[in-house]
């Protein structure tokens, strides 16, 4: 289990939603993304994002990059 201000640099796939974006992780499950830009340009491919867990599931994303 991942505590509330760990590191997290995880790859997957980026999906958008009605509620935001959500990173399917490589390694199974998934995370809902903050972030303060849309990454209109990667939605539905590999990625690799870099951020904060926040709890419950939620990454405060620093960053979205091509994986």
């Amino acid at each position: 289990m991942t505590e509330v201000g760990a590191g997290v640099d995880e790859t997957g796939r980026l999906v958008r939603d009605a509620a935001g974006f959500l990173l399917q992780r490589d390694g199974g499950g998934s995370y809902r993304l903050v972030l303060l830009r849309v990454p209109v340009d990667h939605v539905e491919k590999r990625v690799r994002v870099r951020g904060i867990y926040a709890g419950d599931g939620v990454v405060e994303a620093d960053g979205v990059a091509a994986a």
